[in-house]
């Protein structure tokens, strides 16, 4: 009997991914719960494993765009696994083949990097623990390659037909260098454009004074990192402020879908998070609900998943808005875009002392420049401009946050 493998729907939004790599090839025996291939949609990488033993046929290429439900290959499970008997097999463990170095096991991230770039990871020198390579690490190996700095070895390793190479690789002259982006990249760029052709995005601007907010989090810093061990950040403030004005304007906390606005009850909230592969939004589930020290827990245990690549499908589908702070960058102003089907965004940006009147006096005041880009079509322009106001007016009074630390 034959078992079909489809492609699981992943979220709300999300119709189709990337076959990025199989993990497995057609004739080999699998087993259940083995990792067979990684899909890749714009907002994550998952890896899909097998539900039952048995041979695997594929009937996708790595590389192909398939839809939610596709059938991308099937597992004759009525075949037993082959035999490599064990006495053979005894021996082989009695006296292992002798390897040149032995190197720590490859995270799957890495891995996957490691697959989709065809690289020999035996020839990168790894800067993590024990020699274990990292994701800089592999993606540095990669730009050297496309440079023409990898050693030959490498390159011809591949055995990529020259047709290739005079795709992705440099010009004659070096002047300029051609590489394939990664079916990550090519989902993100198409939603970020289908995002502007099926919503009307405006974006309205104000700007807040940090002072109060920094005194606060420098008062209670040593009392909340002893209390909860973890240190307290601008993001749970501004989480805080985030669902105070989505409150006070309901209708950023809704989407349009068809001829319907659905407005949505709870505050699911979305924090962008940037990684070498692309900005991924982990979704913070009922943030209005938890305290300051539950709000820095999540954000920081999404902030390792997504550096190490170990964010599942459920951890960035279903936000209801999204906060994204360009100011860890060094980002002054910026006009975010929205996340489909949301109907706002939050922009942060980067804290500059600037002088400002106040009182009828100058006085050098800590100041972000905030942006909410949101959906015309739901939102008015009073809806968007006083939902900013409140959040400035959380941030500059954080008295009016329900502080709990």
């Amino acid at each position: 009997m034959s078992v079909e493998v489809k492609i699981p729907a992943v979220g709300e939004s999300i119709t189709s991914g990337v076959v990025s790599v199989w993990h497995k090839k057609s004739g080999d025996y699998v087993q259940a719960g083995d990792a067979l291939f990684t899909l890749e949609t714009d907002k994550v990488s998952t890896e899909i494993t097998a539900e039952k033993a048995g041979v695997l046929e594929t009937k996708a290429k790595e590389g192909q765009e398939v839809k939610i439900g596709e059938i991308v290959a099937v597992i004759d499970d009525s075949k037993t696994a082959p035999d490599t008997g064990g006495k053979k097999e005894e021996s082989s463990k009695a006296t292992p083949a002798p390897k040149p170095a032995d190197k720590p096991p490859l995270s799957p991230s890495v891995r996957r990097i490691v697959e989709e770039e065809k690289l020999q990871s035996d020839k990168i020198s790894g800067s993590g623990k024990g020699g274990r390579l990292t994701k800089g690490d592999v993606l540095a190996a990669t730009e050297g390659r496309s440079a023409g700095t990898v050693p030959a070895a490498e390159t011809t390793a591949t055995s990529a037909p020259e047709t290739e190479v005079s795709k992705d690789g440099q010009s004659q002259d070096g002047r300029v260098t051609r590489r394939k982006m990664s079916p990550l990249r090519r989902k993100i760029a198409a939603q970020l454009v289908m995002a502007q052709h099926t919503a009307a995005i405006l974006t309205t601007f104000n700007e807040c004074d940090m002072s109060a907010v920094q005194k606060t989090r420098a008062d209670a810093q040593d009392a909340f990192t002893k209390k909860h061990g973890a240190k307290l950040g601008f993001m749970s403030f501004f989480i805080k402020a985030t669902v105070e004005a989505l409150k006070t304007v309901p209708a950023i906390n809704g989407r349009i879908e068809d001829d319907y606005f659905i407005q949505n009850n709870y505050h699911d909230i979305g924090v962008a998070v940037g990684t070498e592969r692309g900005l991924v939004v982990p979704v913070i589930r009922d943030a209005d609900k938890k305290s300051f020290a539950d709000l820095e827990r999540e954000i920081a245990e999404f902030a390792v998943k997504a550096r190490e690549g170990k964010l599942k499908i459920e951890d960035l589908t279903g936000g209801t808005f999204t906060i994204s702070n360009g100011g860890v960058y060094g980002s002054l102003l910026s006009t975010p875009i929205l996340n489909p089907p949301q109907s706002g965004i939050l922009g942060m940006h980067k804290i500059m002392p600037r002088p400002m009147a106040v009182d009828n006096k100058v006085e050098v005041r800590p100041m972000m420049y905030l942006a909410l880009s949101y959906d015309h079509r739901a939102v008015d322009g009073k809806e968007a401009v006083t939902f900013l106001v409140k959040v400035k007016e959380c941030i500059e009074d954080p008295a009016k946050l329900p502080l709990d630390f």
